[in-house]
């Protein structure tokens, strides 16, 4: 177990733990020392021999007094990932492996939470049996953002990962309102997709948020006005990622960051006219 949230038990599902792209590349507009600036504030982001970040891909399994949720479901198998070749037709038991490490098995699940729809976050939704894409969580309701499944309708991930989920009726497509149970409700943050949202965990006074794609690395707590390079509108990201860093700022809240270098927890405190990261 990750952490436990008052009565909500928090299990890290890690897939991939591995260099992804050069910062250069991923944060266009944070100067030429931008590696130097990221491994300054999180030390070991930057793969010493490729010279990019690392980039955990990892969901976060929460057990509640009365419901299983998966908050994001990762790369997958055998998917095809045309723009992330290094994620195509993948065979690996890392993350079953995870989930049965925390004592789940695919039918426990009661709801998938896609905090957005791109492929490194819907990836396990599916998996291909007999050639054909079928729900990988049978018993799941599985809750998409509706302006995210708008927005990349007809792409070939969402193909793999997302219309196989609405055949077989087990879709919600929700807006940045939704709750499920007590505990979990949907924050949004829109601007790396148009319906991307975070997670927050209330319960027993306690609280923590799990951030999805609103930001990429704790540096970014320092620089929250830096683009990614992947958010569909740079400026409503940024919006939403000093929102989210604030929010938790003022109510102490435990964060939990899906791309963090692990161990991916910790709390921010505004610092100036930003924050910095403090690793629990």
């Amino acid at each position: 177990m990750l952490c436990k949230i008052g009565d909500v038990e928090v299990w890290r599902i890690l897939e991939i733990n591995g260099p992804f792209r050069p910062p250069e590349m991923l944060y266009p507009t944070a100067g030429p020392e931008v590696a130097k600036i990221i491994e300054a504030h999180a030390p070991g982001s930057i793969c010493q021999a490729t010279g990019n970040l690392i980039l955990p891909i990892q969901g976060f399994l929460l057990k509640t007094p009365k419901l299983i949720i998966l908050v994001d479901a990762c790369v997958g198998n055998d998917k095809t990932n045309p723009t992330t070749p290094e994620w195509a037709g993948r065979s690996s038991g890392r993350f079953m492996s995870a989930l049965t490490a925390a004592g789940v098995g695919p039918g426990d699940v009661d709801y998938v939470l896609c905090t957005h729809l791109h492929n490194d976050h819907i990836g396990w939704n599916t998996m291909l049996v007999d050639g054909r894409w079928v729900p990988t969580f049978p018993n799941a309701r599985y809750i998409l953002p509706a302006a995210d499944e708008v927005e990349f309708r007809g792409r070939e991930t969402q193909n793999e990962s997302v219309l196989p989920i609405i055949e077989a009726g087990q879709a919600e497509l929700a807006g940045s309102d939704h709750k499920l149970g007590d505990e979990v409700s949907l924050i949004p943050t829109p601007g790396h997709t148009p319906g991307h949202v975070s997670v927050l965990i209330q319960s027993s006074g306690a609280e923590a948020v799990i951030t999805g794609d609103a930001l990429h690395s704790t540096a970014q707590c320092w620089h929250p006005d830096w683009h990614f390079t992947f958010d569909s509108d740079p400026v409503e990201a940024v919006t939403s990622r000093i929102a989210l860093l604030g929010d938790a700022a003022n109510a102490n809240r435990r964060v939990l960051g899906s791309h963090f270098l692990l161990p991916s927890i910790g709390r921010v405190r505004e610092e100036g006219e930003a924050f910095r990261w403090e690793q629990d």
